[in-house]
């Protein structure tokens, strides 16, 4: 089984050799895997960074992907997706909030299970982004039928071929449970560590955290009404 760890990255000069450290050591008991870095045009060092690391790692498989136009998280991802080779896939977020070390939690549930999301159940955030993401999450939960605490961890586990069933739109990222339960995908949420950062800014603001996902979640909300269930028996 080939495992796929998917990193997107901007302007995260800082952290990026840490992070590299600390999932060498999460990773270490797999022997097929690459890291994908999925570069969203960093304007830092961030791209330098990231081929020092792949030069001096060459048993890790890296791999960096660079996306020709800034695309945020969504499009990031969906390119690491898109490039991943592995059977198994681990998105986790390159400014050190999501632990490493809690990658193998999420693994040990695939099988059983198709998506291991993490739940950050003790945030280390200010005090406006933790409101935003609770407020945010009970209106997605309320318009669609779901009990996720926490969509906005970057931190999952997915059997890939899953998410090659997905198109990912702009914003989508924080449904993706969602929209892998209507392809028949069994989810569970999986309590994970949440840091502090330690460098760089956090990406997001009132407008992207609360007030545009609420725009998307009409869609998402749209898609299952409309869904078409393809399972069939034939006699």
């Amino acid at each position: 089984m080939q495992l796929s760890i998917v990193i997107p990255v901007y302007n995260e000069e800082e952290n990026l050799q840490i992070l590299i450290e600390e999932i060498k050591e999460a990773i270490a008991a797999y022997k097929e895997k690459e890291i994908i870095f999925v570069d969203d045009k960093s304007s830092d060092g961030s791209l330098e960074i990231m081929k020092q690391i792949k030069r001096s790692n060459k048993e890790l498989g890296i791999r960096i992907v660079c996306r020709k136009k800034r695309g945020g998280l969504s499009a990031a991802l969906a390119t690491g997706f898109a490039a991943a080779k592995g059977e198994i896939a681990v998105s986790i977020d390159s400014d050190l909030q999501n632990d490493p070390a809690d990658i193998p939690k999420l693994l040990s549930y695939i099988g059983k299970y198709d998506v291991a999301i993490g739940w950050r159940k003790e945030r280390h955030d200010p005090f406006i982004k933790k409101a935003s993401s609770k407020i945010a999450n009970f209106i997605r939960n309320s318009i669609t039928n779901e009990t996720i605490h926490d969509t906005g961890c970057t931190l999952k586990a997915y059997k890939r071929e899953f998410l090659l069933k997905l198109k990912l739109f702009d914003g989508l990222h924080r449904f993706l449970p969602t929209l892998l339960k209507l392809e028949g995908a069994k989810v569970i949420e999986v309590p994970v560590r949440h840091r502090e950062r330690r460098f760089g800014k956090s990406k997001y603001h009132l407008f992207n955290r609360l007030i545009g996902p609420l725009l998307d979640l009409f869609a998402v909300r749209w898609m299952q009404k409309r869904h078409i269930d393809l399972s069939y028996k034939e006699l």
